[in-house]
């Protein structure tokens, strides 16, 4: 694919990870048959596509890469376990790609979209008309333009609505080497209070968090 687009555009600035299927079931009733092809498709196909991209975008020292994730995977669906160990994969893939493409100008982002598609269209009843991927379309070029900052983002994209999905950091409990599980249980409601949360950036951030918590920050 990669080798296809050079030879006819001479450059590749852009990858966009959109291929997918769906072999939904319940995960009781989950085969190897069911579970590979999308592991395949999805996690598997956006790494084997991107890796010769990325080379590239390392040689020229710029380039941008989007990645299809889904709210299956984000906020969890039924009958999709495979679909959603994936497409939260895709967000991972998505993270450490921009981690390891900054010093290099390289950019990684990924979107959740909610589109009318052939493997959608059964499943949104009357709100598929509302749904046409094109308004899905902005938000890719957008982060597949130079101009565009984000990296290492996912945003939700619906109906032409756009918006940011986070991942979130209680301030929790922190008792040190006195943790017990009765503190945990204890702790509970502190540990889950979602009031003054924090969004840290990378694993380094949260270990900041951490060294603060245990006086050392």
């Amino acid at each position: 694919i990669v080798q296809t687009a050079l030879d006819a555009f001479g450059q590749v600035d852009i990858v966009v990870n959109n291929a997918g299927i769906l072999r939904d079931k319940s995960f009781h009733n989950m085969t190897d048959d069911l579970i590979t092809p999308v592991i395949d498709v999805h996690l598997k196909g956006a790494f084997y596509v991107t890796l010769p991209a990325w080379k590239l975008f390392r040689e020229q020292k710029s380039g941008a890469v989007i990645n299809t994730s889904s709210n299956s995977g984000l906020l969890g669906n039924f009958g999709q376990a495979n679909y959603g160990a994936a497409k939260m994969g895709l967000v991972g893939f998505t993270r450490v790609l921009a981690a390891e493409g900054a010093k290099h100008g390289i950019r990684a982002n990924a979107i959740a979209p909610v589109a009318k598609t052939r493997m959608t269209e059964d499943l949104l009843g009357p709100m598929a008309d509302q749904l046409d991927p094109k308004l899905v379309t902005p938000v890719v070029i957008y982060l597949a333009h130079e101009s565009c900052p984000a990296s290492g983002q996912v945003y939700s994209a619906a109906g032409g609505t756009i918006a940011k999905f986070f991942v979130g950091l209680t301030q929790g409990s922190s008792r040190g080497a006195d943790i017990t599980p009765e503190s945990v249980r204890d702790d509970w409601d502190q540990i889950n209070d979602e009031q003054d949360y924090v969004v840290p950036g990378s694993p380094g951030e949260e270990f900041g968090k951490l060294l603060k918590n245990w006086g050392v920050a």
